[in-house]
């Protein structure tokens, strides 16, 4: 049977459960092979399900990012991710879950609006039947979800299987997946994949921050025993940020102002992970910047990020050809990284150098920057890792170590901030039902700053150093503005809630007393309004202030005389 081809210019849609492949959708845009063609350089040898709709450019680009960007001799198998603009204008969600899933999901594991995840799993080993006397092949997971341990934990069961037994083995897993439970935040999930049993909880936005409830229980008594995942997205943070322990608030700091940083790397696989750790060590706090886990010179937004006309924009790329050391100089920030080596003892640390000194292709890992900290370095937590080295601590438990010192450091930044933004909301007091409710004061600068000497981070965090100096810079920076634009945003809903619910305790009668037909009918329409706003925008209204306000259009409606009614309430 021939599959519908799903709308992807935000056209008219079929609803979700007639939909081929709606149950995949909520999961993945598609499953990609790229494979070497002597002739044409990297090719697209498959896309499932075969209708979804690639744009060329999309084609190009996610034929570049799926193989290793520079020659390397290394056989085997490799992973890493990579993230790739969309082009062809906004499309919609396949799924029904989707604006559902983003209310609930936390901010860092919603969906991609503009870009695509890739995971990939590369393979390389010799083979004397090929021309080229080398098997190179790459499986592309393609998806919306920032899921990188789930994604790659499936490809480790699924790329090898395929690579033997190609496409009868892809549709049977897309099969499979089609008929996993949507990713629904808060809940345990059971996906049966080839045989295993991948069990993981998705976080919810309601789950306290560091708390361990992402590790699923398996309180099911199934045959065979499920396999668990800790998280759906956490790195091993210990194993990513080893080199640069000593440095991991600098580096914290640099993405906390979305400064712009090139990590290089040697291989996809170092480049990925480091860059996708960087962005996650500000949560609670979204890196709402852009940012590369993996990029390539065949980039077409290379020449974006190479011009010299203009400073370097806010992102995070993550590079592995040595020519980039040539045409990504003028960048401030530049982090030469070596192989991950899990030792016994303290891996040797990469030391902090002048920008000057990455001149040449050999230079040295190091951090090349000029930047001088805000806050004093925490001696304390290398102290803890270091003990951890030496009791043989497992890097499991390093990471957690060292992600609660994280979010113990974002927390104690953000605390004054939310704090400070509750306090610009109106008292509930001042909403009153027949007035617009009070505007939310303006965000001042200066009169936050005030604020600190008495609730300030020094309350929470025993960290030192210029806290007034680093709040300064983060005013300047666009994760201050996407935080102020989502803390705004629900301040917004919130008063409008405290607006209906206001509505809804008042006396209706006694306002209609006096009143013109005009003004009943304008009241009507105005709060038939605000109905459909609190229901299209899941404002925190109450189910029993909503059935009020509906009473109250019912009981204006009537008073109202029959002709004015029935075009009110037309049959």
């Amino acid at each position: 049977m021939e599959r519908a081809v799903p709308g992807r210019d935000g056209g008219p849609r079929s609803p979700p459960s007639a939909l081929p492949w709606g149950g995949l959708s909520a999961w993945l845009e598609c499953a990609c092979a790229v494979t070497f063609d002597l002739e044409l350089g990297q090719a697209l040898e498959l896309v499932y399900p075969p209708d979804y709709a690639l744009t060329e450019k999309e084609k190009t680009s996610l034929c570049y990012l799926a193989f290793p960007d520079s020659y390397s001799g290394r056989l085997g198998d490799t992973q890493f991710s990579f993230r790739l603009r969309r082009s062809g204008g906004q499309r919609s969600p396949l799924d029904k879950e989707g604006p559902e899933y983003d209310r609930a999901a936390p901010l860092w594991l919603q969906r991609e609006p503009a870009h695509y995840f890739g995971y990939v799993y590369f393979r390389q080993v010799k083979d004397s039947s090929l021309k080229r006397g080398y098997f190179q092949k790459s499986l592309v997971l393609v998806s919306r979800l920032p899921y990188v341990n789930l994604f790659q934990r499936l490809l480790q069961l699924i790329a090898p299987e395929y690579f033997d037994k190609l496409d009868p083995c892809l549709e049977a897993v897309c099969s499979e997946i089609d008929q996993w439970p949507p990713p629904e935040p808060g809940r345990v999930l059971n996906l049966p994949v080839m045989g295993v049993v991948i069990q993981v909880r998705v976080p919810s936005r309601a789950d306290k921050p560091g708390s361990s409830l992402d590790t699923p229980v398996n309180q099911e008594d199934l045959s065979p025993a499920p396999l668990v995942l800790s998280s759906v997205s956490e790195l091993d943070l210990f194993r990513c940020f080893q080199p640069v322990l000593t440095h991991v608030q600098m580096l914290w700091e640099l993405m906390l102002l979305a400064e712009p940083l090139v990590v290089m790397a040697p291989s996809p696989a170092v480049s990925s992970e480091v860059v996708l750790a960087l962005t996650s060590c500000l949560a609670p706090l979204k890196y709402c910047c852009d940012y590369r886990p993996y990029f390539t010179i065949h980039d077409s937004e290379l020449k974006e990020y190479t011009t010299r006309t203009q400073a370097p924009p806010s992102v995070v790329l993550g590079v592995t050809n040595p020519f980039f050391i040539k045409i990504l100089q003028q960048w401030p920030h530049i982090l030469r990284l070596g192989e991950l080596k899990m030792a016994g003892d303290l891996p040797k640390q990469v030391k902090v150098k002048k920008p000057a000194r990455l001149r040449s292709l050999d230079a040295k890992p190091g951090l090349y920057s000029s930047y001088k900290p805000f806050l004093h370095k925490d001696k304390a937590l290398i102290k803890r890792l270091l003990k951890g080295i030496h009791k043989k601590r497992s890097s499991e438990a390093q990471s957690i170590l060292l992600r609660q010192h994280l979010l113990e450091l974002t927390e104690s930044f953000i605390i004054p901030l939310e704090h400070y933004m509750a306090s610009l909301m109106p008292l509930q007091r001042a909403v009153t039902p027949w007035r617009n409710p009070p505007p939310i004061r303006p965000f001042q600068q200066e009169e936050f700053l005030k604020t600190l000497e008495n609730a300030g981070p020094q309350l929470t965090s025993v960290i030192k150093g210029d806290w007034i100096g680093l709040y300064r810079r983060f005013f300047r920076s666009p994760i201050f503005d996407g935080w102020f634009r989502q803390r705004h945003k629900e301040m917004m809903h919130k008063l409008e809630a405290l607006h209906l619910e206001a509505i809804s305790e008042a006396n209706i009668g006694a306002w209609m007393k006096h009143k013109s037909e005009v003004e009943v009918v304008d009241l009507v329409l105005k709060l038939r309004e605000k109905l459909v706003r609190a229901q299209g925008h899941h404002l925190p209204v109450k189910e029993e202030a909503a059935q009020r306000v509906r009473q109250h259009i019912t009981t204006l409606v009537g008073s109202l005389p029959e002709d004015l009614q029935a075009v009110l309430c037309p049959q």
